[in-house]
């Protein structure tokens, strides 16, 4: 067995769900929805909508520990290309719609993974996390943007490059970097080929899967209700679901994001422990093409990685227990993996025809008949 097999095999064994568990991107009042601590009542706007619309992804920032064996990993396994490395970081991109940039941090700025049960081997660390994204929005002048921004109580901070880029840094309500921009950088960039090469070969032989869609972050803030009013009214990102501990909403036609955390209408908010101050994309799903169910799962695990299902749905079997629907017949259908640097990667069949695969599949009132 290779020290990656072993690693991927010791990384599946700590993330696979305990039993019964609800799926990773199922939030956990599907099971119970309508209960006290499951409110979907809306709350009062964070602020006035600005008017604005996300038309494209600018950029999603990873820090992670070795930044070209991420660049290297996601060029193998799902076909992004190099835009430039300047020893520090990776950018890269993921086909014409989206940018990431990959930032070498030192490993000593993560946190180390919690202790091992007794008998268990120690845990693979994490050494990735997204510290920032941004998106280009349709109306853009500057000096009505910022004003716009501090008319809502953000305190914007330019960021722009001298060459027709501009863009505004702020915090969303939990501290998160979001950057708004007119659309002159890397989203323009990626329009044109790069002839970059990676300095760090390829992990394995390439997939030929090509990254078609942004299915979903998964997003954690201390109070979702309050994020997804946040990100609905700034940036006009359309909500499909409440579920009682999360939020679906559609980022235009640049992807989606799944808002989870605490519900403020939810008698035990603020009871429990604490999210921290800053809000955290646990994971990220990217739809693929081609997609066939069984093949997908046999190329990761011939490149030694783990290939974690995750439908995300439920049903009840014979005896009234809640247990997970099979993969082949479900209505979302994706996998788990983890990266070089331990980050989790879901892989799913999910495009922008049928982005609202997994929206339907856990939303509790179609589930339980009672329409959206």
């Amino acid at each position: 067995m290779t020290k990656r097999t072993l690693a991927a095999l010791t990384l599946a064994f700590f993330l696979l769900p305990a039993a019964g568990s609800i799926g990773l991107a199922q939030g956990r009042c599907m099971t119970t929805f309508g209960a006290p601590t499951c409110v979907t009542a809306d709350i009062a706007p964070v602020f006035a909508p600005t008017g604005w619309k996300t038309v494209a992804v600018e950029q999603i920032t990873f820090r992670v520990a070795d930044y070209k064996k991420e660049a290297a990993f996601y060029a193998a396994l799902m076909g992004w290309t190099l835009r430039s490395d300047d020893g520090k970081q990776a950018v890269m991109d993921v086909g014409p719609w989206g940018t990431v940039i990959f930032k070498q941090v030192p490993a000593s700025s993560f946190e180390a993974p919690p202790p091992a049960a007794a008998g268990q081997p120690a845990r693979t660390p994490v050494t990735a996390a997204i510290e920032s994204f941004g998106y280009v929005i349709d109306k853009w002048d500057a000096k009505v943007v910022e004003a716009e921004l501090k008319k809502r109580g953000l305190s914007p901070v330019a960021d722009n490059d001298g060459r027709g880029f501009e863009s505004f840094r702020v915090k969303d309500p939990d501290g998160f970097d979001l950057q708004i921009s007119n659309g002159n950088g890397y989203a323009r960039a990626r329009k044109t080929p790069s002839t970059a090469n990676l300095s760090e070969p390829l992990p394995f032989a390439s997939t030929g899967w090509k990254t078609v869609w942004l299915d979903h972050f998964s997003f954690n803030a201390g109070d979702y209700k309050k994020s997804a009013s946040f990100y609905q009214n700034l940036l006009g990102w359309t909500p499909t679901y409440d579920e009682g501990s999360q939020n679906e909403l559609m980022i235009g036609e640049a992807g989606d994001i799944i808002i989870r955390g605490g519900n403020p209408l939810s008698p035990e908010f603020g009871k429990g422990p604490s999210r921290g101050d800053r809000a955290r994309i646990d994971h990220i799903s990217l739809g693929i093409a081609p997609w066939d169910t069984d093949g997908v799962k046999a190329e990761l695990e011939k490149r030694g990685l783990r290939a974690q299902i995750d439908t995300s749905s439920r049903h009840k079997d014979a005896s009234g227990q809640w247990v997970a629907d099979e993969i082949h017949t479900a209505a979302f259908k994706s996998y788990h993996t983890a990266t070089p640097n331990g980050y989790n990667l879901q892989i799913s069949y999910v495009t922008h025809d049928n982005r609202l695969a997994l929206a339907n599949a856990v939303n509790p009132k179609k589930v339980s008949g009672g329409g959206q």
